[in-house]
C-alpha cells in the first residue's frame, strides 16, 4: 500500500530552518562560478556530490540510520538519480554562459513548477492567490529573457535558458522526494540519490571533458568545499526532512531569500554589475514568493 502523503502546517520551527537553508543556497551559485574557474561542469558536481554523499553517510552514522534500503525501492530511487544528474549539470553548465548573479535568480523560477508538480502528482491545491504570488516570481524570470530580447544582449540567452531548464527539473525533483521520503528515511534518500548519480556525473565529464584542465586554486577548492557540504550535505539533509512532513509548495515559498542573497554576493565577491532589469527581477521573484507565502498563512 502506498504511503500516505504527509502535508503539516508549516510552524515557526520549520519555516526557520527553510528560511536557514534558502540563505546558504543563495551563495551557490557563487560558488559554482568560482569553482568552474578550475573544474568543468559535469567533474565538478561529481567532486560536489561524493562531499555531499560523504557528508549525509556522517550524519546518518550519527542519527543510527540505516542506508541500506529494500530492493523495491530500486527503480525509484534510479529515476531520481537520473533527474538529479541532469538538474545539476544543466546548472553548473548554464551557470558558466550567465553571471552567477543571473543565475541565482532564474533558478528560482522553480518554486512555481514545484506547485505546479505538486499540484498534479501529490494533490497539493493551492489556492488562487498563492498561485498570484508563484506568477508574479515567475515574471521576474522572465524579465531577464525579455532584457536580452529587446537589448541584443543575448549572450547570456543560453545560459539563462539551461538555468531556467534546470529550475524546471528542480520543481520535479522535489515532488519526487516528497514521495519517496513519505517510505523512506531521507538520509537513505539523500545518499543514494548522490552515490547513484556518481557514476553518471563521471561518464558524462570522461565523454565531454576530456580536454579540460582542471585548476585547483584556493578559491576554486573553496568553491567546491561550500557546493558539497554545506549546500548538497547540510541543505539538502534540513530539506529532506522537511519535505517528509510539508508541503513542497507551501516550503517553496520560504525561498524569498535565495535571489536576494545570491545577487549581493555575486556583486560584492565577483564584482558583477547589478543592471536595472537584474534588480527588478530580483525584486519580483522575491516578493512573489513572499506573497505566496502571506497568502498561505493568511
Amino acid at each position: 500500500m502506498a504511503a500516505e502523503i504527509r502535508n503539516e502546517a508549516v510552524g515557526l520551527k520549520a519555516g526557520t530552518l527553510a528560511v536557514v537553508t534558502a540563505v546558504l543556497w543563495g551563495g551557490n551559485p557563487v560558488a559554482i562560478k568560482v569553482g568552474l574557474d578550475g573544474v568543468p561542469p559535469a567533474a565538478m558536481a561529481g567532486l560536489r556530490f561524493a562531499l555531499g554523499a560523504l557528508t549525509v553517510w556522517v550524519g546518518a552514522l550519527f542519527a543510527g540510520i540505516q542506508l541500506r534500503i529494500p530492493p523495491s525501492e530500486w527503480r525509484g530511487l534510479g529515476g531520481l538519480a537520473l533527474l538529479f544528474a541532469l538538474q545539476i549539470w544543466l546548472l553548473n553548465a548554464g551557470t558558466q554562459y550567465t553571471t552567477a548573479s543571473r543565475s541565482g535568480v532564474v533558478v528560482n523560477i522553480y518554486p512555481f513548477f514545484t506547485a505546479l508538480f505538486a499540484h498534479l502528482l501529490v494533490g497539493d491545491r493551492l489556492g488562487l492567490g498563492q498561485w498570484f504570488g508563484l506568477l508574479i516570481s515567475f515574471a521576474g524570470v522572465v524579465l531577464l529573457f525579455w532584457e536580452s530580447l529587446a537589448l541584443a544582449e543575448t549572450q547570456y540567452l543560453l545560459g539563462d535558458a539551461m538555468v531556467a531548464a534546470s529550475g524546471l527539473l528542480l520543481g520535479l525533483r522535489q515532488v519526487v522526494i516528497k514521495r519517496l521520503v513519505q517510505g523512506l528515511n531521507p538520509y537513505q534518500v539523500l545518499f543514494w540519490q548522490a552515490m547513484l548519480s556518481l557514476p553518471l556525473f563521471a561518464a558524462w565529464s570522461a565523454f565531454l571533458e576530456s580536454e579540460a584542465e582542471y585548476v585547483l586554486t584556493g578559491p576554486v577548492v573553496a568553491g567546491v568545499l561550500y557546493q558539497g557540504i554545506v549546500v548538497a550535505g547540510l541543505c539538502f539533509i534540513i530539506l529532506v526532512f522537511l519535505l517528509r512532513h510539508h508541503s513542497p509548495g507551501r516550503l517553496g515559498g520560504f525561498g524569498f531569500a535565495t535571489p536576494v542573497v545570491g545577487v549581493l554576493l555575486s556583486a560584492a565577491l565577483l564584482d558583477e554589475a547589478i543592471s536595472p532589469y537584474l534588480l527588478a527581477s530580483m525584486g519580483l521573484v522575491a516578493v512573489g514568493i513572499v506573497v505566496a507565502n502571506w497568502v498561505e498563512r493568511g
